[in-house]
């Protein structure tokens, strides 16, 4: 009998007939629970969505609101390497066939074919000039065109003359790019005050010099020549600034390509390149800002 009494109490707790109450409560009860809770939350997600509407047109499409804060460029290498390491025997195809791979494919977006359109590209010379001024972000210009960057001016590190850039005879050529900042204006160094005595010779109006060099006092004589092939050696500033993707989807970044012909063969070498600007720095938390160094040895035996 107990157990009866407790079935009928949970039953009628869901259903009670005599009462027409769900689970305690009639139907006009929970039409009115439910109506309140239906105001409640839509009126949060009206105050959620208006916020975030308001924030957005405090916001451009095309031009970051703070930027003063942001780092100096990243200086990068391609081709990329676990660890910053590149070793590979020069007597052996595998052992070099990824880098010279990976410089193909990202050179590839450089070939002149890819840049004939007049609508969006144009020629901005082959020597360096003053930045080139497309209008403001904001102004209703539209979409930019892009300076031609041919790989010819890469020399013998193009990839058009030797597919093996250098690599065969172990001479291996690295291609050095600035990472895209919208809107920023690197400024080649006012002085020679804070470039190495050995540098100051690329320093030139209009480009932002590239110096590599060894890292390490022991590898010093061991590195050998380093040549520079691009625009002024550098980085030239009639490429900058960068209008964004919205902007300036066809822009292409000026290289400039590195060649290490007299490295000491069988022997690991620390190798330090950095970029010389007034407005570029460096930082020992980030080895990419302004600078990057890589380790690279060349085998023969």
């Amino acid at each position: 009998m107990p157990s009866d009494k407790d079935d009928g109490g949970w039953k009628r707790f869901v259903w009670n007939s005599e009462k027409s109450e769900f689970l305690g409560r009639t139907g006009s009860s929970w039409f009115k629970i439910l109506l309140f809770y239906v105001i409640f939350y839509g009126c949060l997600a009206g105050i959620f969505i208006g916020t975030i509407q308001a924030l957005l047109l405090t916001l451009s499409d095309y031009k970051p609101t703070w930027q003063d804060r942001v780092s100096p460029p990243g200086l990068t290498h391609t081709p990329r390497s676990d660890k910053t390491e590149m070793s590979f025997n020069l007597n052996d195809l595998e052992t070099y066939l990824t880098y010279t791979k990976n410089l193909r494919d990202f050179l590839a977006k450089y070939d002149d074919d890819l840049q004939r359109d007049q609508m969006k590209y144009e020629d901005c010379g082959d020597e360096p000039a003053e930045y080139k001024n497309r209008g403001d972000l904001e102004s209703d210009i539209g979409i930019r065109k892009a300076c031609r960057f041919s790989r010819s001016a890469l020399g013998p590190c193009s990839g058009l003359e030797d597919p093996y850039f250098g690599f065969k005879e172990g001479k291996p050529c690295i291609v050095v790019k600035l990472n895209r900042i919208v809107n920023f204006r690197p400024k080649p160094p006012l002085t020679n005050d804070s470039i190495p005595e050995d540098a100051q010779y690329k320093v030139q109006s209009n480009v932002v010099p590239l110096y590599c060099t060894n890292k390490r006092e022991e590898d010093a004589g061991k590195v050998g020549e380093v040549r520079y092939f691009g625009i002024g050696q550098g980085f030239p500033l009639q490429y900058y600034p960068y209008y964004g993707k919205l902007l300036h989807p066809q822009y292409l970044q000026p290289l400039v390509a590195i060649q290490f012909v007299n490295l000491t063969m069988n022997m690991e070498l620390r190798i330090d390149c950095r970029v010389y600007g007034e407005n570029i720095g460096y930082s020992e938390k980030d080895r990419y800002q302004g600078r990057f160094d890589l380790k690279i040895q060349v085998n023969s035996l």
